[in-house]
């Protein structure tokens, strides 16, 4: 049987090694994938650092993977795909299809939800199994390394706005312009709301208004995040992507009344929220996940629709350790993708 390289830790937050496996054989009701890209997200380190019940090493992280179907499974013929099509796969690596939340069609959240990298081998790898409900199909005007981000970073920033309270001409302010923020911008302004970004320093205000923003709110200045968000009439919406409580917390009153606080970045703090704050304009608080399949599809959609794509760094697969680090450190303008040389 032929082989196929993957980038694997060997113990809990161990460095990557390169291997050489056999190329794996999609049993019923999955597709093989020749991966071409996959970005590193930092939700990975959940996985790399045994974060997560149930985790097993040797362990293939990624859940941002973009390729080419080269391998139909059994029973998967019926369902549209081909091999040589052009898909991507998120967060959403599958579901259980029989919990309460799939029966009601909320596959995202799923409680046997199956994320590439924990439920089955992830995309640092040049091929990966998946089930073929995890398919999105890639628009032509995407290049690999581009709708990659897209399945995570990518939806998560878009669906979480486009399931937002806000409308077309509300105000709606987008909390970091890192991974995630600098989609979020972009979306933002292509929905059509008044885009207002957040972020740390002067020095940023001229590439969110190049990302599209209409205002900049640098919360270093001495101006409460609060103060500067009412005097421009109150945030319908915050998508708060900075993985930070404090800032998170900063922005709640200068939501407008029934204004909406979307949180979208991960840290493990709580947040400092007094009931008052939302009772007396009746504010509203709510976590945001990634998206189904076909969540993600839309997200691809649109983007090559509206001319957004992410900015990233490529990186072949062997230096997948350098990459995986510069992501962890910070260091990474803003996506690190992985590349395999297949696309």
């Amino acid at each position: 049987m032929s082989t196929h390289r993957v980038a694997q830790v060997a113990f809990a937050g161990g460095p990557f090694e390169i291997v050489e496996r056999d190329v794996p054989r999609p049993g019923p009701g999955h597709v093989r994938i020749a991966v071409e890209a996959c970005g590193i997200c930092h939700g990975d380190a959940m996985f790399v650092n045994a974060g997560l019940p149930g985790v097993r090493f040797p362990l293939v992280p990624g859940h941002e993977i973009a390729g080419r179907i080269e391998e139909l499974g059994e029973g998967t013929q019926s369902t549209g795909w081909r091999v040589g099509d052009r898909v991507a796969v998120g967060w959403f690596g599958g579901s259980c299809g029989y919990c309460a939340a799939c029966r009601r069609g909320d596959l995202i959240l799923c409680l046997n939800l199956k994320v590439p990298g924990g439920a089955y081998d992830g995309g640092y790898a040049e091929a990966v199994v998946v089930p073929a409900d995890a398919l999105a199909r890639i628009p032509d005007a995407l290049a690999a390394v581009d709708a990659a981000p897209m399945a995570c970073a990518g939806v998560t920033t878009y669906n979480g706005l486009r399931t937002s309270s806000a409308r077309p001409g509300d105000l709606v302010a987008v909390l970091g312009i890192g991974g995630l923020g600098h989609l979020g911008v972009q979306y933002a302004a292509a929905m059509g709301f008044e885009t207002v970004a957040i972020a740390r320093g002067a020095d940023k205000a001229d590439y969110a208004k190049q990302l599209g923003a209409h205002h900049y709110i640098d919360s270093t200045a001495g101006t409460p995040v609060a103060d500067a968000l009412q005097s421009l009439g109150g945030a319908r919406v915050v998508l708060a992507t900075a993985a930070n409580s404090a800032a998170i917390t900063a922005t709640v009153d200068g939501l407008s009344h029934r204004g909406e606080l979307v949180v979208i970045g991960a840290d493990t703090e709580p947040l400092g929220i007094a009931p008052v704050q939302l009772l007396m304009r009746a504010r509203t608080v709510r976590g945001h996940p990634a998206g189904s399949a076909q969540d993600i599809q839309d997200t691809m959609a649109f983007s090559a629709l509206q001319g957004i794509r992410p900015m990233i760094e490529t990186v072949p697969l062997d230096r997948a350790d350098e990459a995986y680090h510069r992501m962890l450190h910070g260091a990474a303008r803003f996506r690190m993708v992985l590349t395999t040389g297949t696309g």
